[in-house]
């Protein structure tokens, strides 16, 4: 007779790696919007506190680039020597309020603005980027080989900075991403063709990554399902892909995510399209071009409460590894239901944009469901620091 394991509790201590959590919610990475030229703030320090004071078991840095050349624009930290001491005012800030901390680090790609950057970015293969506003193209060999160390490099500082996990970021199409896409990788090497072959070069990273820091912190990846895109990644694929990188034997869980921040940025929001408070967000001749081709690139999902779990049940078929459920989780019950489905961790973003002491509330049974409204009107504030605006109108 086989004896059914227990169901999980939210509350209940959960193992991560070599981590005890004190409960099984994370905060999922969103862009802070708080790093001026890439410095360490103290705005970017009291949000993860205070992330972490309301109750989240783990807290997720983002974006943390490998490479001055791998950032989304100039104002995304870079992980070097020079940031350790400040993240460690970050890291030390998290654990004082009993959360864990997670670096989510990567190479932006074909998201890369080289404009704000000044400074060239890569590709799978050459092709045009609107945020790189030009051609970006594609990595040789000896590029790739130095995308490696430079994963290695923050790794190894994220540990010296005192992270306790290491998030790689292997979705929306950033640089790692793309490699895996068909529709932008068209390499004829080792690195291209075959799922195998597209699927190598991330998973040279991850291996790597793994061997900089052995066993002493977390790491998981924040992984495409898929890519929202005609042609793009699709479950077919990502799934087999899962597959393999579970038996490579390097990650602690996958984070299961979806959509393209350089074609199909609403993919992964879903909701309401503030296009009004985008424009206004940008200069001028941005704005504009906003106008013309903004709908292509945000079209319009309804929002639907965990509207990734229909895919991320495919995953947990198909794997036996941890999974981490992302994707507009507003109540309690979802979360419950969650981890009764086998996923070991939800992931939460918007709606502790909206009520950061929300853990804490469900955790103390004063509500069963957050106030977020998927409004999406936080998304235009990542250039003046991420926020709700609701909550920030109530202040």
């Amino acid at each position: 007779m086989t004896v059914p394991e227990p169901r999980r509790s939210i509350w209940e201590p959960a193992r991560l790696g070599p981590l005890t959590l004190r409960n099984r919610i994370v905060k999922a990475a969103t862009f802070e919007g708080v790093m001026p030229r890439g410095q360490v703030t103290d705005q970017l320090i009291d949000f993860h506190a205070e992330v972490a004071r309301g109750g989240a078991a783990l807290t997720t840095v983002a974006y943390c680039a490998v490479s001055p050349g791998g950032r989304v624009h100039a104002n995304t930290l870079v992980l070097d020597k020079n940031h350790v001491p400040e993240l460690r005012r970050l890291t030390d800030a998290v654990h004082t309020e009993g959360g864990l901390v997670a670096a989510q680090i990567g190479h932006a790609g074909l998201v890369a603005n080289t404009r704000s950057n000044r400074t060239k970015t890569l590709a799978p293969s050459t092709r045009f980027s609107p945020p790189a506003m030009g051609l970006v193209r594609g990595a040789t060999r000896e590029d790739l080989d130095r995308v490696i160390r430079d994963f290695e490099d923050a790794a190894r500082n994220a540990v010296d900075a005192g992270f306790d996990a290491i998030e790689v970021h292997l979705g929306h199409n950033y640089l790692l991403s793309s490699f895996m896409s068909p529709n932008l990788n068209r390499r004829k090497d080792e690195y291209g063709g075959s799922l195998e072959r597209r699927a190598a070069f991330p998973r040279r990273v991850i291996d790597r990554v793994r061997r900089s820091v052995g066993d002493s912190v977390a790491i998981t990846a924040k992984f495409n399902m898929a890519d929202g895109v005609p042609k793009g990644l699709w479950l077919d694929e990502s799934l087999r892909i899962a597959r393999i990188l579970e038996a490579d034997g390097h990650l602690d869980a996958l984070q299961l995510t979806g959509g393209s921040s350089l074609l199909n940025g609403m993919y992964f929001f879903r909701g309401e399209v503030p296009m009004a408070e985008f424009v206004a967000s940008q200069p001028k001749m941005v704005g504009y071009g906003l106008k013309v081709y903004g709908p292509r690139i945000f079209p319009t999902y309804p929002f639907e409460e965990a509207f990734f779990l229909p895919m991320a049940r495919q995953f947990r078929e198909a794997v036996s590894m941890p999974l981490i459920l992302l994707g507009g989780i507003n109540r309690l019950d979802t979360i419950d239901n969650a981890l009764a489905e086998g996923f070991e961790f939800v992931a939460m973003a918007r709606a502790l944009l909206r009520d950061p002491d929300l853990v804490n509330k469900f955790r103390d049974q004063q509500v069963s469901e957050g106030l977020c409204i998927h409004c999406n009107k936080c998304m235009p504030t990542i250039y003046t620091g991420t926020r709700c605006v609701i909550r920030e109108t109530l202040r």
